[in-house]
Parts: structure tokens; sequence; C-alpha cells
């Protein structure tokens, strides 16, 4: 129809692509176009699908002809260790993107991103605003490629100015099928800590992260966001909410360890093990108007539990674990309702000022 509103998401053969992609989908003025290099696994209805890499040169065609309104660029392959072939899929294909997106006239990006571009550091303030410089350990592959994509963001940003360009920078997803690196470390059947360190760390539910992602292509919000629960969460909390038994090692033989082995041998950074990385939310809060509906407690118990059930830990436990979810939805949707009648109440004051 002609007052659909088209937008593209990138990557959508990937979970972020395709969670994405399918809750676009529940809006009536929306028309979704999928674009990977391979079909999705997992069948999306009412998805147009068109498999090509983002660095072939007709994408701008492409975006020209569909007219594409918003691109939600989600194709990113996260690797522990650096790679010059992932380097070029990720952070030339993004380049590519953003320069078609440019050159098509695009209203709106979106771009994925983490609070580990910070880096954890020792002279980090408590919370750590979106001004602040990106200094992430690029040891890693994926914080690597994060942070140059950023890098080439802002210069993509002063040359055209036009195009709304938003950049979500998510604390550390955790949930039930999502793969990242918090998620991979608090899998592992015994956690490593550093010994006498236990820093303050934010959590968020990966239903949050699909929420935040089409919140930021609904609307006109230029600039970096930080995206996260405002509450953090000592580590040693989160392992013990995890269920995970913390095993403190003395942090320079630590770092002997992960030198000898590579990133391979730590899911996170050592650095998020030792220093804290907490990020400002007040932007997310009074620009972007988005709020977690997760708490981090919430988020890591209903981890916790689908880990345990996974296990088939008999029928108790699982009785356990749907009666704790259904009440943290209770609670959240009561949390949902307070906060949009204070906004109601806040509208109609100024209506009648």
């Amino acid at each position: 129809m002609a007052d659909e509103r088209v937008i593209v998401v990138t990557g959508v053969a990937s979970y972020w692509g395709n969670r994405v992609a399918a809750r676009l989908l529940e809006q009536d003025d929306v028309h979704v176009i999928g674009i990977d290099d391979e079909p999705p696994q997992d069948n999306v209805d009412g998805l147009d699908f068109i498999q090509a890499d983002l660095r072939n040169p007709l994408l701008v065609e492409l975006l020209q002809q569909e007219q594409v309104e918003t691109v939600i660029h989600l194709k990113f392959r996260e690797t522990l260790t650096p790679s010059e072939s992932v380097f070029e899929q990720n952070v030339m294909g993004t380049v590519k993107l953003l320069g078609a997106c440019g050159e098509a006239g695009v209203a709106r990006v979106v771009l994925k991103s983490s609070l580990m571009v910070y880096g954890a550091r020792p002279d980090n303030p408590m919370f750590l605003r979106e001004d602040h410089p990106l200094n992430g350990n690029k040891k890693y592959g994926y914080l690597r490629d994060w942070i140059e994509i950023e890098k080439y963001a802002d210069s993509f940003h002063e040359q055209n100015p036009e195009t709304i360009l938003t950049i979500l920078r998510f604390g550390h997803i955790v949930g039930p099928k999502a793969d990242t690196p918090m998620t991979r470390f608090l899998r592992e059947e015994e956690a490593i800590t550093l010994l006498g360190f236990d820093p303050m760390v934010q959590v968020i539910h990966e239903d949050d992260v699909v929420s935040a992602l089409v919140h930021a292509a609904n609307g006109d919000h230029p600039g970096a966001f930080n995206v996260a629960p405002e509450k953090g969460m000592p580590l040693w909390k989160t392992l013990g909410l995890a269920s995970k038994l913390p095993i403190p090692i003395l942090h320079p033989f630590a770092y002997w360890s992960v030198s000898l082995g590579g990133p391979r041998l730590a899911p996170l950074p050592l650095d998020y093990l030792r220093f804290p990385c907490m990020g400002d939310m007040t932007k997310m809060r009074d620009v972007l108007q988005f709020t977690p509906q997760y708490t981090p407690e919430e988020t890591v118990r209903e981890f916790s539990s689908q880990q345990r059930v996974r296990k088939l830990l008999g029928k108790k436990s699982r009785e356990a674990f749907e009666q704790n979810r259904l009440r943290d939805t209770l609670q959240r949707r009561k949390r949902s309702r307070e906060r949009e009648g204070a906004r109601s109440a806040t509208r109609r004051k100024n209506k009648a000022a």
C-alpha cells in the first residue's frame, strides 16, 4: 500500500534480525524487507526477503526503488579473536550500507552496539555518558569491530546530517535464547572471577533489546544512547542469581593465561570482571523515552530457570519456573501501567497549562 512505511532489516537470517522483523510486522502500517546473504531458517510471516550482500553496489538502487524510509542494521558476526574476513563483513559492510543509505536518501538508520565500547577501566566515572571516549579492548574481535563501526558512523553523520542516525549501546544482553558474551559466561559450569573484584554490571533482557530497536525505528532519535535498566547489579550477585559457582583467581594469573591462550579462554574480557563499565541512562529515559520492562534480577532469574528446565530437573522445577515467570510478568505489567499513567498525567497537566 502507498501509505506503508518501508523498513529494511539487515541480517534478517540472524537471531536479532529475525526477531526484530517479526516484531515490526505486528504493526499495520509497515512493509518489512529483510536482507541477508543467506535465507532465514525461521520463516517470518509477511517478510519480503531479498538475498544480497550488503557490499553489492546495486544496494543503492534497491533502497531507492523500494523507497526505503528506515534501515535497522543487524548484520554482524560476533567473534572473539580479530579476523580480517569478519572485519570486512562487519565494518566494511556497514560502511557500504551507510554510504548506500546516504546516497539513496534513507531517512533513518538504526545501529546496534554495546556499552562495552567504553571499556572497563579503573578511572571510569561511575556512570558513563554517551560522549565518553570509546576505550574498549580491541584484542576482542567483536569489540574492535563495534568501535570501528561507531567511528565511521560519526563521520557518516557529519557528511549526511539529513539522515537520522541512531546508535543503541546495550548493556550485557541476557536471555533464554540470546547468544552473547554474558550468556556464554553465565552458561559456564564454573564462573571465573578475579580475586578481590566485584564490579557493578548492567544486564538487559533480550526482549527489551528487540523492543528498543523497534522503538528507535518508529521515531526520530538522532545520536547515541546507552540502553539498559538504570539499576546495576554486582557481578557476584549476578552469578548467584544464575546459580553459578564463582571461582576467584589472582588477576595477574588470569591475564597471563588469556595472553597465552587468546580471547577464546574468556567469553568476557577480563577487564569487565575487574572494573566498572556502567552507562548513564538519563538520555535513554528523557530523550529516547524508552524504559526496559525487565529488572536485572528478573532477567537473570529467568535465564537461570530456563537453564535448569533444559536440564530436565523434574516437574517441580518446571512448575516453580512457570510460577516465577508469571509473577515477574505481573510485576512488569504493573510497572508499565504505572509509568504510562504518570506520563498521561504529565501530558494532561502540560496541555491544561
